[in-house]
């Protein structure tokens, strides 16, 4: 269904077809996920009208042929020595315009172009952005799964030492909390404390967590395929009155972002309802960072939360829902949930507390 789906997409948007490489697309389109992804051409070919086909290398075949989406797919393979190329021409129109995958090789388009030269390509993202965007149900099972994981693993890290410890520590904990709650890839653990909050992509670096440190953690990666990503700020010992206020005009800003979500709306539209209420308060100029971004197979993906974006809403889509205030020398605050798109507004996923945590 997805794979006719995105044909269909592809014919609407004026292409001859998609051609997708091992990566996000193909596992989101098929389930295929290549053990390797090496110089041997693998490529998905879809294209209205027509059966989807796969063309693998003869010694990867067995293991394609495994994949759930095998059943609607013809199974090309290609031995080494012999012209890969040549193989896949026959099966692309002749002047067509194609859709590729972000992370096809440029060694692949280039022997397709040999064999085809007055065939174009045009990255996903360009024609095609919101192709993995809108989740069915089985993935939004997927992503609450992830989210709920992540969840748990927030609860636990509350209750672990954070004062003397370095910020390594605290990420090599979180890390093992979320394999212990079914995560196959942790993909970051961000831990921010002190001043080094202030950097929204901080690495947990070796600075020692002091007493009166607020703490951003910035944790996911995925649980059976699908992403989890979340961030709350917590407090080591008794917070300031002024911590205590930014934190608490940064969960407004989460919760009037979240408020904006339903369908027809733009996404640009939730990032300005963030932004208006961080604005109001006086720390516009360090909200930093877009609101949020799409989440699936990959924990980055379309659509983006952040102004200048009118792609509608749409019932399905998830993505994150982060907005933050950073004090630069000083300190950090940023609280994320992943949010999905309803028939009448948004859903969280993420249902940990958003209220200032105090740590030992």
């Amino acid at each position: 269904a997805r794979m006719a789906s995105a044909a269909r997409s592809a014919a609407e948007a004026g292409l001859a077809g998609l051609l997708i490489a091992p990566g996000p697309d193909l596992t989101h389109l098929t389930g295929y996920r290549p053990t390797a992804e090496t110089e041997r051409l693998t490529l998905l070919v879809l294209a209205a009208g027509r059966d989807p086909v796969l063309v693998v290398p003869a010694l990867e075949a067995p293991d394609a042929a495994k994949a759930p989406g095998a059943a609607a797919l013809t199974l090309r393979d290609w031995a080494d020595g012999t012209n890969p190329y040549a193989l896949t021409a026959p099966l692309l129109d002749l002047r067509g315009r194609f859709g590729v995958s972000d992370n096809t090789w440029a060694l692949h388009l280039l022997g397709l172009r040999r064999e085809l030269p007055d065939t174009s390509y045009e990255a996903l993202t360009d024609c095609l952005p919101m192709l993995r965007a809108v989740k069915d149900a089985r993935e939004l099972e997927r992503l609450a799964a992830a989210a709920a994981a992540a969840d748990a693993a927030y609860a636990q890290i509350l209750h672990l030492p954070f004062a003397g410890r370095r910020e390594t520590e605290v990420a090599a904990d979180l890390a093992a909390l979320l394999r212990t709650h079914g995560h196959s890839q942790v993909d970051f653990t961000v831990v921010g404390s002190g001043p080094n909050g202030a950097d929204p992509h901080h690495e947990a670096g070796e600075r020692v967590i002091r007493h009166g440190d607020t703490v951003v953690l910035d944790f996911g990666g995925l649980r059976f395929g699908y992403g989890s990503d979340i961030s709350r700020t917590v407090h080591v010992g008794e917070p300031t009155a002024e911590e205590h206020r930014v934190h608490d005009i940064v969960r407004e800003a989460q919760q009037a972002a979240f408020a904006a979500v339903r369908p027809g709306a733009a996404c640009q539209e939730v990032d300005r309802a963030a932004r208006a209420v961080i604005t109001e308060f006086g720390y516009g100029d360090r909200f930093i960072h877009r609101t949020g971004h799409g989440i699936g197979v990959t924990t980055h993906e379309p659509p983006y939360m952040v102004e200048g974006e009118e792609q509608p809403l749409v019932p399905g889509m998830c993505f994150s829902v982060e907005p933050g205030v950073y004090l630069p020398g000083r300190f950090g605050v940023r609280i994320e949930d992943i949010v999905t798109v309803t028939e009448d507004g948004g859903r969280r996923l993420n249902n940990a507390p958003r209220e200032l945590a105090v740590v030992e």
